[in-house]
């Protein structure tokens, strides 16, 4: 963690103090811890959290039912301070479900009775019908027949495919059906891919049903080079992410134009909250898009990239950084 100062050195005055509520559109939401941290760790995160400029916080373990640092009745402490200090939680599931455990679990979540579910697989979204619900960019909407389909059946959100385009995001959001929210990861690394396997595991040569908890050691995953020493991408647990994290601050004039309603950022293990404040000051004006993207792109952990926004490989950087 940071000290309490702005992105420009300067002091951020009362830090207790979260003024998004007056900030121009879109939203800003915090999406899911990804990594597996210790539980000290995640209370001082969301301790932080609380006194950030950012609207809305997903909470919850979304890759592996092994990872226990945090009870669901933590999470649920979590999501009730989080509330008091006037942030929107939202409760998020497992994306891939292998066992019936971990569908028990999956109803807990689902009938919480308290904050709206992210639901992160068709399974979550079947117990989810009938009443609000947010699907989580692997639920994989890809065209605006998928989107009325979902909508009917109690859609109140909506992630973006990280691999689909702006272009593609146009056409979507001209038939979007009404009352559905717009969602776009804007920074973090890229979730590619879900497996059965356990890639950190395997990575230290141990079975997955004897893991010894090793992805704990990894707190923003274990990146994987090429032969000629490029960053490519990270391995998480069963999750396969990109190396480079996306980064799309740059396209905030964009995103309004196509009425997006929140830009997610997800978050890492170091510096989340001198990112949050970045696109809070280019939200609200006090920083340009241009150089508030550039000062992010230095808090990446091995750079960003925005290829799939404009149409190209996923690891390229479209979009020079200002000098």
């Amino acid at each position: 963690m940071t000290p309490a100062t702005t992105p420009t050195g300067k002091p951020s005055g009362n830090p207790g103090v979260t003024k998004a509520a007056s900030r121009p559109g879109p939203r800003l939401s915090l999406g899911p811890i990804g990594y597996y941290w210790p539980k000290d760790r995640v209370d001082a995160f969301y301790a932080q959290v609380a006194q950030l400029p950012v609207d809305i916080v997903y909470l919850g373990e979304t890759l592996c039912s092994k990872r226990k640092e945090l009870k669901f009745e933590d999470w649920l402490a979590i999501g009730e301070r989080l509330l008091e200090s006037g942030k929107e939680v939202v409760l998020s599931t497992l994306s891939l479900l292998e066992a019936e455990s971990e569908l028990i679990r999956l109803r807990f979540i689902c009938d919480n009775g308290r904050f709206l579910v992210e639901a992160n697989d068709m399974g979550a979204v079947h117990l989810l019908q009938g009443r609000p619900f947010v699907v989580g960019h692997s639920v994989n909407i890809y065209n605006d027949r998928s989107l009325a389909l979902l909508a009917r059946q109690g859609l109140k959100r909506w992630v973006l495919p990280v691999e689909l385009t702006a272009e593609t995001l146009a056409d979507m959001q001209e038939r979007r059906p009404d009352g559905v929210e717009t969602e776009v990861l804007a920074y973090g690394r890229l979730p590619l891919a879900y497996s059965a396997r356990c890639f950190t595991a395997r990575a230290r040569n141990l079975p997955k049903d004897d893991c010894r908890y090793c992805c704990i050691d990894y707190p923003d995953g274990l990146v994987v080079a090429t032969q000629d020493d490029q960053s490519f991408l990270a391995l998480n647990g069963i999750q396969t992410l990109s190396a480079r994290t996306a980064n799309l601050l740059a396209e905030l004039p964009r995103m309004r134009e196509l009425k997006v309603d929140i830009l997610r950022i997800s978050p890492q293990a170091e510096q989340t909250d001198e990112i949050i404040r970045l696109f809070d000051l280019a939200l609200r004006g006090e920083l340009s898009p241009a150089e508030a993207a550039t000062k992010a792109t230095e808090l990446t952990p091995t750079g960003a990239c925005d290829g799939y926004w404009h149409g190209g490989a996923g690891m390229e950087q479209q979009v020079k950084t200002v000098q």
